[in-house]
């Protein structure tokens, strides 16, 4: 693929891991609690995998991995796509009528769970006619097994980069989820446009995985990020402050991918203060939005960056991002990636072009794009129109081309006729020393439409009352923006990848 802006482009994933493996067969490739695995191990252990999933009939169809982290779901993840298989990562904490749902859309030929979801998974197996199914980790298997197995290839034919490489399914936080499609060759292209934004050190980074492997985020700034360098993955089962802490020490981190609420947490840890970061580059924030203070508290404490991005499912996933070493902006996503258009167009005609500082739909369009919704042939003509990628997000672009987003457009508030992005007041109420989280949402008034409502959560020994929020809010936002109620609450509601749940709020 001929991307002369572009740091090399692999034809898929599977290609950039036998390139890893053939570079550098004994730098470390995974790490996940006492076990290990060098490049040459990581490959045949997918190797082997792979051959498995191919004698199941995972060629041509797709495999679904209903796993938490660990050292098998990244073998599985890479050998699905080694037995040319369309992986389909799906969160392992889905109810059963949620997994009912996908795994009837995704019709997969083979089903790979581990013993957490096991009580979830187990009993639909029949009833949806699975034909395969394999148990990881606790009860089940390991995949680490091959590594010794020094003849192991990996399946022929490799996957060309037409091929479909992943089937995600997006949060599903309003109606039912919908599967994207991505092709390699949008896969691939997608890692080598972030790594042109950010440059890895080759065989020189350690970089933690504790966001979830079902999560695009986690597979393109932790799975692909270190494979793409020949760097090491720490693997975490899940966020616990003290781990990221002592792993931060006894690997040398020096990649934190993460989202807020992570940062937030590990500043709030008791040991926090303690911790060595003298190894960490950058942080990187993702999947929700950063807020300022959050940004601002890190650097003080940690001397370190965290750089924000933004992207979604259907756009490969990643479409901007603030460049390290390069001027961060308070409350930015960043320019847009090299080989990357995006546009702020009106809300609502969706077409005309707004100049910069217009607040609009952001579209994409790109290499990285999806190819449309799996069996949702109308959802794909309404989110694909004209070759542009119509995002849902509301934003707007600075005079040096820096973007920023301001909100969802679907919870975009109309109050007395003004329109209001929730998340401005966001950023108002986190500006506050006195709170710790915040979250405004827009609901029903018989009188002015909508009224925006804030939930607060209360920094610990903080005494600040609902006038306290009111009087701030009113010193920085114009009245009409300004929450009719404050509702004080231990903790807000989160989706199951970690964003603040507005629809959980909004129905409250």
């Amino acid at each position: 693929m001929e991307f002369p802006g572009l740091p090399l482009v692999h034809p898929t994933v599977v290609h950039m891991l036998a390139a890893a493996a053939a570079k550098a067969p004994a730098a470390t490739a995974v790490v996940f609690g006492d076990r290990r695995l060098t490049y040459a191990e990581y490959y045949r252990c997918i190797a082997g995998f792979a051959h498995e999933l191919v004698g199941l009939g995972a060629r041509g169809s797709r495999v679904a991995l209903v796993c938490g982290n660990s050292l098998e779901m990244a073998v599985a993840m890479f050998a699905a796509h080694a037995a040319g298989a369309q992986a389909t990562p799906i969160n392992p904490i889905y109810t059963a009528r949620e997994l009912t749902h996908i795994l009837k859309d995704a019709e997969p030929a083979v089903v790979i769970y581990d013993g957490d979801s096991a009580a979830v998974v187990e009993p639909l197996l029949d009833p949806l006619g699975v034909p395969a199914a394999i148990r990881l980790g606790e009860g089940g298997r390991l995949l680490d097994g091959w590594r010794d197995d020094a003849g192991l290839r990996l399946p022929e034919p490799l996957p060309r980069p037409e091929n479909m490489a992943t089937l995600q399914y997006t949060g599903g936080t309003t109606g039912l989820p919908k599967g994207v499609n991505i092709t390699h060759r949008q896969m691939s292209v997608n890692i080598s446009q972030r790594e042109a934004a950010l440059p890895t050190k080759a065989e020189d980074e350690s970089v933690l995985c504790v966001m979830p492997l079902f999560h695009v985020f986690a597979v393109a700034m932790c799975l692909h990020l270190s494979c793409y360098c020949r760097g090491k993955m720490v693997i975490l089962p899940r966020y616990r402050p003290d781990w990221v802490l002592e792993t931060l020490r006894t690997e040398r981190l020096t990649r934190l991918p993460a989202g807020p609420t992570v940062f937030i947490g590990l500043m709030g840890y008791e040991g926090f203060a303690e911790a060595d970061f003298s190894t960490l580059r950058t942080a990187y924030s993702g999947s929700a939005p950063l807020p300022e203070e959050t940004l601002k508290r890190w650097r003080e404490l940690t001397g370190t960056d965290i750089l924000e991005g933004f992207g979604q499912t259907e756009a490969g996933p990643v479409l901007t991002y603030v460049r390290e070493g390069g001027v961060i902006k308070s409350g930015s996503v960043g320019p847009v990636l090299p080989e990357t258009e995006v546009q702020i167009v009106d809300v609502n005609d969706g077409v005309t072009v707004l100049p910069v500082g217009g607040i609009g739909e952001i579209r994409a369009r790109g290499p990285q794009i999806m190819s449309g919704y799996r069996n949702r042939p109308q959802e794909t003509a309404e989110a694909l129109r004209d070759g542009w990628l119509y995002t849902g997000d509301i934003g707007e672009f600075d005079a040096e081309g820096y973007l920023y987003i301001r909100d969802r457009k679907k919870d975009m508030a109309i109050v007395g006729g003004y329109n209001v992005y929730p998340r401005e007041v966001d950023e108002v109420l986190y500006a506050h020393p006195d709170i710790a989280e915040a979250a405004a949402v827009g609901v029903p008034d018989p009188y002015r439409g909508e009224i925006i409502r804030a939930y607060v959560v209360r920094r610990p020994g903080s005494r600040i009352e609902a006038e306290d929020v009111l009087a701030h809010c009113r010193d920085n936002l114009a009245k009409y923006k300004v929450p009719a109620a404050v509702e004080f609450v231990a903790a807000l509601p989160r989706t199951t990848v970690g964003k603040v749940d507005k629809k959980a709020l909004r129905g409250a």
